[in-house]
């Protein structure tokens, strides 16, 4: 055969085997997009319980949560004064393997009365109690807290942040009991979206990640029955395991305004 007639019976097998591959990619990227489930549908508080210190479950105290725009908006412009009423808005349903990702953004001012670290600082409880379990006046519930901080102008202020209320966790083999341990994530302006993620394998492991970079990474997440201000012992009597392997997802309201967006989950289960 000669050469040119040999060129035009292979070149089409080519660009046919590239489209292919091109194809598949784009249908394998579609899918996986598929499986990213909202937890939030945009329009209202459907899939979510609320828990305020010391208000009743399922009351939203002074429209505390409230939808706009498409946002989760946490608002204080119903309140007199905070007097220590720490909220949180949980899911229905728990959860064990799995990738959370969110937008979070602060705006307005914190509360007078409240205490002076929530300033500028929300986050989101992974493996949390049940709201129906909390005490009436609790404030935080045993939980782990990827903490979401915004700059003061006073010098870097890193977000993505792990919280310990009534819990411990390891880190590098070693059991680690302070309440804070601080990220390698940037400082970032309180006006801007920021975008958080938590990728959550049960007992196993758990990373958190801002705007797509890795910041922190710990593992064996557990309960701490000594713990005063979430008080674990209660989950720990009742028959609980210290181990912590599933929870709820809570979004965190601590005297200072902020706003949430693009709430979705991408299950990780076998």
């Amino acid at each position: 055969m000669d050469e040119p007639w040999f060129g035009m019976l292979t070149a089409p097998r080519w660009f046919f085997a590239l489209m292919m591959s091109v194809l598949t990619f784009v249908a394998a990227s579609a899918a996986d997009e598929q499986k990213w489930v909202p937890l939030f549908n945009g329009k209202d508080l459907s899939g979510w319980t609320i828990k305020i210190a010391n208000r009743p479950l399922g009351e939203n105290f002074a429209d505390t949560f409230r939808v706009e725009d498409g946002i989760i908006k946490v608002s204080y412009d119903g309140y007199g004064k905070f007097d220590k009423h720490f909220g949180h808005l949980f899911t229905n349903l728990a959860y064990s393997h799995y990738i959370l990702r969110l937008e979070y953004r602060f705006t307005g001012t914190m509360m007078a009365d409240a205490p002076h670290y929530v300033n500028l600082n929300s986050g989101v409880m992974l493996h949390a109690q049940s709201p129906q379990s909390m005490r009436f006046d609790q404030g935080f519930p045993s939980s782990l807290e990827l903490q979401f901080l915004a700059g003061e102008g006073k010098g870097p202020r890193a977000t993505g942040n792990l919280c310990t209320p009534g819990t411990h966790v390891d880190m590098g083999g070693k059991l680690i009991t302070q309440h804070i341990v601080t990220s390698s994530a940037p400082t970032f302006p309180a006006d801007e979206w920021v975008r958080a993620e938590a990728e959550v394998r049960g007992n196993d492991e758990i990373i958190h990640r801002i705007n797509g970079v890795e910041v922190l990474r710990y593992q064996r997440p557990r309960l701490d029955p000594t713990c005063k201000i979430s008080p674990a012992s209660d989950l720990v009597d009742a028959g609980g395991n210290r181990l912590l392997g599933f929870g709820h997802i809570a979004l965190q309201a601590e005297g200072q305004p902020v706003w949430f967006r693009k709430i979705e989950l991408l299950s990780l289960e076998q």
